[in-house]
């Protein structure tokens, strides 16, 4: 079994390797008739840029994304400085540079990649997929008696922080950084996807794409992980099968198909203030313009904000959300997995926490009404702050650092929901619900603790839950996402989810503990 693990691991490596040499390879040529489509699609009235390019660019071969970006964007640079010292608004490019870069190169890409993009789906994907499987799967074969396994966890260099932790969250952070600042260096990566995405929405693959695409794949291959490790829970198999689910059809499959039928794109399970620019005036206008399908869509945000949410978090607690329906949380329940014990227990983290997470949902929601009373006056100014100013801030900040790169790319260091602990305006939400007004809580039986320290060290929210148990106290805290895991590593049956009514909730049930002198 050892063999084959160490085989698979072998595959995979050599297919991470080749995906990741494609930033450094390939070759891009810009005819005129290309440039001139792009100008156009672009809307572009800038003649400096346009004739940097043409001297620049169009007609020359560049053997790599990098010397072709920084060409692009020096001449985008270039021609805005003069058009704004001049006032010439209207010829100003906007777009972000390395976004209209990857617009070009997109575009100007010839070669082995662009022109074999099956094969170089295999060497990547495919290979990936297949390695990662053959290194899972042998622990089929070995199962021994039920129970959840987690032998050597806190010695494997991967999942307590040593030399290929960090490795990881370097990797993971760099994959981040470029996604979402760099696309027009990753854009290899998105030709080995076109199929797929001409397969579904009739277009060629974008970064976004890569990516959800991407995220499926990841989840795909771990859930299988956590069918093995988790064979003997029920709880954790249909949580795994519907936060699997939820990703794969709501937030990829259907959102893709839309657009194949000039639709707006969207995702019908991701709640606002989480899809924090739902209220954007683009996003708005967009709806609005798409007929009775647009207006459903904003009637269904609404909907789901205001009412689906808190009713469901009255009943079954956050949980229905964070740990069976979020793509967030089902990256963190599957490809997370192997580092929720890192998740930081200190009362300092707990205090940081709150402050935080609250500290975001109070900007969401500012920033939402800055952007409506913009939308309803047409005011750019509100309170002598710029809407769109705020909205970049939050955007950068929030949407792109905090959940991108920190909220993913810190798993391997800091456990597997440092998005949802400290970031998630959503989340807060929820918790603020969940924790006053939610029939939700984990029950205990005190009696029975043993103080293994099982519950608190797998929590991936940070809490002591060891601390609840020797009092027979039940946890109703905004943070628990009820995944259950604290149960089903308990090796006394101490912890139980449960739903029941709001009285006493929060108290301690009346009966003998075991350290209880009569």
């Amino acid at each position: 079994m050892k063999t084959l693990q160490k085989l698979g691991f072998g595959i995979f490596i050599v297919g991470l390797t080749i995906f990741c040499s494609l930033v450094f390879i390939g070759k891009y040529q810009l005819s005129t008739e290309q440039f001139a489509e792009v100008i156009s699609s672009k809307g572009i009235k800038s003649e400096l840029f346009i004739e940097a390019i043409n001297t620049t660019v169009v007609g020359k071969e560049f053997s790599g994304p990098f010397k072709l970006s920084t060409t692009i964007i020096k001449a985008i640079e270039d021609a805005n400085i003069v058009h704004r010292k001049n006032r010439e608004w209207s010829k100003v490019i906007w777009d972000k540079p390395h976004s209209f870069s990857y617009e070009i190169a997109k575009t100007a890409g010839t070669g082995a990649i662009k022109e074999n993009k099956g094969l170089f789906w295999f060497l990547t994907f495919g290979l990936g997929i297949f390695g990662s499987l053959l290194y899972i799967l042998p622990n089929v074969i070995t199962l021994g008696p039920p129970g959840i396994k987690n032998n050597g966890i806190f010695f494997n260099s991967v999942t307590n922080r040593g030399f290929l932790g960090w490795f990881v969250f370097i990797f993971l952070v760099t994959f981040y950084v470029l996604l979402y600042f760099f696309p027009d260096y990753i854009v290899n990566w998105t030709y080995i996807v076109d199929p797929i995405s001409e397969s579904l929405s009739g277009n060629l693959a974008s970064q976004w794409f890569l990516y959800g695409f991407l995220y499926c794949v990841v989840m795909t291959v771990m859930a299988i992980r956590m069918y093995i490790k988790y064979r003997n829970n029920k709880y954790q198999i249909l949580r795994t099968t519907s936060v699997w689910f939820f990703q794969i059809v709501f937030a990829f499959l259907i959102p893709e198909i839309l657009v194949r039928f000039d639709k707006p794109w969207y995702d019908f399970k991701n709640a606002f203030p989480l899809d924090y620019d739902f209220f954007f005036s683009w996003n708005l206008n967009s709806l609005i313009s798409s007929g009775g399908f647009g207006l459903f869509i904003l009637v269904w945000g609404i909907v789901l904000t205001l009412v689906v949410v808190p009713v469901m978090v009255y009943f079954f607690g956050k949980r229905w959300y964070c740990s069976w329906v979020c793509g967030c949380g089902g990256l963190a329940e599957t490809l997370g997995d192997p580092f929720r014990h890192l998740s930081n227990k200190s009362i300092g983290a707990w205090k940081l926490e709150r402050w935080l997470v609250h500290g975001v949902l109070a900007f969401s929601l500012i920033m939402t009404g800055f952007t409506l009373y913009s939308y309803f006056s047409g005011a750019q100014v509100v309170l002598g702050i710029k809407t769109q100013t705020i909205q970049n801030i939050y955007g950068f900040l929030i949407g792109s650092i905090f959940a991108g790169v920190i909220g993913t790319g810190f798993y391997p260091i800091f456990g597997n929901r440092v998005w949802c602990r400290f970031g998630c305006p959503l989340a807060a939400y929820l918790g603020l619900v969940q924790r006053f007004k939610s029939r939700f809580r984990i029950t205990t039986n005190g009696g029975q603790c043993i103080s293994c320290g099982n519950c608190s060290t797998y929590c991936e929210m940070g809490i002591d839950v060891r601390a609840y148990a020797q009092k027979g106290q039940s946890i109703v805290r905004s943070s628990c996402v009820g995944c259950g895991v604290c149960s089903a590593v308990c090796p006394r049956g101490v912890l139980k989810l449960e739903n029941g009514p709001l009285k006493n909730r929060t108290f301690s049930p009346e009966f003998p503990l075991g350290n209880t002198l009569k």
